[in-house]
């Protein structure tokens, strides 16, 4: 799963049906035509390359640079859907209320702290997402939105439901890669 990272992560969760190509030609003519709108010099500008380099990635003949991988799986993902697709996914999970059927699994061992306590037991935090949490996931377009998301269900959670407690969202910190979307 290296190059996926949490947003990847999600967005697969969500979207099962959207899920990145593994191959890194078919990746890299998704993202020139989906991203770029089909400019190979845009899309060789973005990653610093010469557009030659962009063509020879698309048809085969090169493969990315490992300093390019991870990026070019990152915009893979993301052209995966559409904005349309995201907001009619998070108006399907916003109607479910506050049962979405979506999980969470936040490792809390070393990982997860609050900010202002040393009191850190080791035990995994499982989250049961409403649909608006849900839905703001859905519509996340990068990994600073969906911890952000993450952090103020983690929020939620300790405050016993939004609007009780101090928790804020910016309380909380985990490691992306101990957390689990079901």
């Amino acid at each position: 799963m290296a190059g996926k990272g949490l947003f990847g992560r999600v967005r697969e969760a969500l979207f099962p049906s959207r899920k990145a190509p593994v191959q890194s030609t078919t990746q890299a003519g998704q993202v020139r035509d989906r991203k770029y709108g089909g400019n190979t010099k845009a899309m060789a500008a973005a990653y610093g390359v010469s557009p030659r380099t962009v063509q020879r990635w698309i048809d085969g003949s090169r493969h990315p640079t490992p300093k390019h991988v991870d990026q070019l799986q990152r915009e893979a993902v993301e052209v995966q859907t559409t904005e349309r697709g995201r907001e009619r996914k998070a108006k399907q999970l916003a109607q479910r209320g506050t049962v979405s059927g979506i999980g969470a699994r936040v490792g809390r061992a070393v990982s997860f702290e609050i900010r202002g306590s040393d009191a850190v037991r080791a035990r995994d935090i499982h989250l049961n997402l409403t649909g608006e949490q849900a839905a703001a996931l859905a519509l996340a377009e990068d990994e600073d939105e969906v911890r952000a998301v993450i952090g103020q269900v983690l929020a939620d959670y300790f405050n016993g439901g939004a609007g009780y407690g101090g928790f804020s969202a910016d309380d909380f910190d985990f490691d992306p890669n101990d957390f689990d979307l079901n």
